[in-house]
């Protein structure tokens, strides 16, 4: 079983080789580790690592873990978020990552209304037609881009998807190039991150643009 150190430093290499192959700088590329089910005393470990980006899926598993590891931690919501925990996550979170609805847009900027911040965001959109997956569909995108826009205590940094979870790198290649495409409409202020590509995928991710990879499963090993 490979240690934490080690699964990072293969890790690493594996992004830059991807990189090499396309001709990117590795250092364009921000990596969140995807802390779900992974102990405080773990994250702690990859911390101390390196790491200062961490993606958490549900506030109640969260909540401790925001409250007893280094302040300086960038905490990214990558779970559905339901509209009645928008005011525990709104403000403790560096990037909420999956804005997928206008009525999640208006309970964020409510919220953030209340608590004088600005939170950033990103636009999940749906890059496969499975049943009950979250994001909002690639030909809606457009109309929760411009409202995201217009929302004062909001601000847009970008889009996040999850590709199809397959083998075939032709379909993993065409979701990330409808992402892309997505992406590079934005305004350019806006166009700070494209989160897509996860563990078995995030090579492919990053020769088709990604800057910002989601990694549970390589870093930490697989969990219950």
């Amino acid at each position: 079983m490979p240690s934490l150190s080690e699964r990072w430093q293969a890790l690493q290499e594996r992004i830059a080789a991807a990189c090499a192959r396309v001709g990117r700088d590795p250092a364009t590329i921000r990596v969140v580790a995807v802390s779900k089910g992974v102990a405080p005393e773990r994250i702690a470990e990859a911390y101390a690592l390196g790491l200062r980006d961490f993606g958490e899926n549900y506030w109640q598993e969260a909540r401790t873990k925001l409250d007893h590891l280094p302040h300086d931690i960038r905490w990214h919501f990558i779970g559905h978020l339901q509209t009645n925990k928008v005011k525990y996550v709104v403000g403790r979170f560096a990037l909420i990552q999956v804005l997928d609805r206008v009525s999640l847009l208006q309970e964020i900027q409510r919220v953030a209304a209340r608590k004088e911040v600005v939170q950033p965001v990103l636009i999940e959109v749906r890059l496969a037609a499975v049943e009950g997956r979250a994001g909002i569909a690639p030909q809606d995108a457009p109309m929760l881009i411009e409202q995201t826009l217009e929302t004062p205590c909001v601000t847009l940094q970008g889009l996040m998807g999850v590709a199809p979870y397959t083998d075939d790198e032709h379909a993993l290649r065409a979701a990330f190039q409808t992402l892309r495409r997505l992406y590079d409409q934005l305004p350019a202020p806006n166009r700070k991150w494209l989160s897509m590509g996860m563990s078995h995928d995030f090579e492919i991710a990053i020769e088709e643009g990604s800057t910002m990879l989601r990694i549970g499963t390589a870093l930490f090993g697989a969990r219950p």
